[in-house]
């Protein structure tokens, strides 16, 4: 079966590579008897690919079950699964199959497999050894023939490090691991989950599907969606709900899902005034002056390159000065003992690969070139560093406003409101 019919059985949406990849692995693993450890964040859809692994197995006409075992008391967890018999302890006023019972010849689904009891995951073990299992209160053994699928959103080597997690555990699940990409590692199938999203909806409620502009669509995109494919869901539903027009701008989306401009930068800046789109326009001015810090930088070294060709200096290598460094270091804690380190007017003494004494020195002519250069102080502040911005943006286009909001990515409102709160001069 190729991946574009087993997408249509089972309704997986989406093209990325990521996501065929991990189809690809599950549909080959499927026929065989193999046990899997599907591994992905929250949300992204592993019980999905367990069931696809079911359907196309031999298993396919006997029981599926799905257990979250982080949902299942510990107490009760053992008897959940192996059963138990009458009086093996209070409460137990009858055997009780446990799930390796009643699903005997099927599949079991354990989700969340990291957060099982210790005590568990010795009685789990043995099944996937020699598909033996005791029920609690019982010293009859008991036999089944379950195939396990396993899936965890936590790194459970971690797990084994901190002794939560038994190492030979896990290497008889993650027999062939399937890692279930989340929505950050396959953006290019964020809209059409959306759309698949929204038609349902309006089938289900009998109303027309909502649609997005291009620049909602951005946002809609570049959301980090830590819920993933739930998250998106509940969000598709919220705005056809909310939503009176059917065609949500930027501006819509933002107002209903506030939390939509929120992406892993690194800074913020508080809306202050309640805006909704105001951070994320502020933090596109901050990116545009880092940008051309950068090109200052890149200036700054060119000069340092030409001083040095031009006057022929002598610049050790990093090896070198590290050495330098190190022999500096000696010789102050040999002045220390000493009690005889030279005055501040005396040099420190430098001496370059020859062994010989050689300060950098720029000739007069060049020096004098630089005597009144201005020195700048750093702009520590983002507030500082957007008003840059704002003026550098003003003066390129002569004060028009319009054409500087373009440049940075704002509207013209915003640029007007940053004008007032800075005091900027047109």
């Amino acid at each position: 079966m190729n991946l574009q019919a087993v997408k249509q059985r089972f309704g997986i949406i989406g093209r990325s590579e990521s996501l065929d990849r991990a189809l690809n692995v599950a549909v080959r693993v499927a026929p065989t008897e193999l046990t899997c450890l599907i591994n992905g964040e929250s949300g992204v859809g592993k019980e999905a690919f367990s069931k696809i692994i079911h359907e196309l197995s031999k298993r396919k006409h006997n029981k599926f079950i799905a257990i979250n075992t982080g949902a299942l008391p510990s107490g009760t967890i053992n008897s959940e699964l192996f059963g138990h018999d009458k009086g093996a302890f209070t409460g137990a006023t009858s055997d009780r199959k446990g799930y390796f019972e009643t699903v005997d010849g099927g599949t079991i689904f354990l989700d969340e497999i990291g957060e099982m009891p210790l005590d568990t995951q010795a009685y789990l073990l043995r099944v996937l050894e020699s598909g033996e299992f005791l029920r609690v209160g019982s010293s009859k053994v008991l036999k089944t023939d379950v195939r396990i699928v396993a899936a965890t959103n936590v790194d459970l080597m971690e797990k084994i490090k901190k002794g939560k997690f038994r190492e030979d555990l896990y290497y008889r699940l993650n027999t062939v691991p399937i890692h279930v990409p989340s929505l950050s590692e396959r953006r290019e199938d964020i809209y059409m989950l959306f759309r698949r999203f929204a038609i349902d909806f309006a089938e289900k409620y009998h109303t027309d599907s909502i649609q997005m502009d291009d620049q909602a669509r951005l946002l809609f995109e570049n959301y980090r969606w830590p819920g993933n494919i739930r998250e998106l869901k509940n969000a598709v539903e919220q705005l056809s709900v909310l939503s009176e027009n059917k065609m949500i701008s930027a501006e819509r989306l933002i107002d209903l899902i506030p939390n939509i401009t929120k992406r892993n930068l690194p800074a913020t800046i508080r809306d202050t005034d309640g805006e909704g789109g105001s951070s994320f326009a502020e933090r596109e001015i901050i990116f545009k002056f880092l940008y051309e810090m950068k090109n200052d930088l890149s200036d700054l070294k060119s000069l340092v390159y030409e001083l040095i060709r031009t006057n022929d200096l002598d610049v050790p290598d990093v090896n070198t000065m590290r050495q330098l460094s190190s022999a500096t270091d000696k010789l102050d804690r040999m002045y220390d003992n000493m009690d005889t380190r030279p005055s501040p007017a005396e040099p420190r003494p430098y001496f370059n690969n020859n062994d010989e004494s050689r300060p950098i020195i720029l000739d007069k002519h060049s020096a004098s070139q630089y005597d009144e250069s201005e020195v700048v102080e750093e702009l520590l502040s983002l507030e500082a560093m957007e008003k840059d911005m704002i003026t550098k943006a003003l003066k390129k286009y002569k004060g028009r406003r319009k054409d500087a909001a373009k440049e940075l990515g704002i509207s013209e409102r915003t640029l007007y409101r940053k004008i007032k709160q800075y005091e900027i001069e047109e």
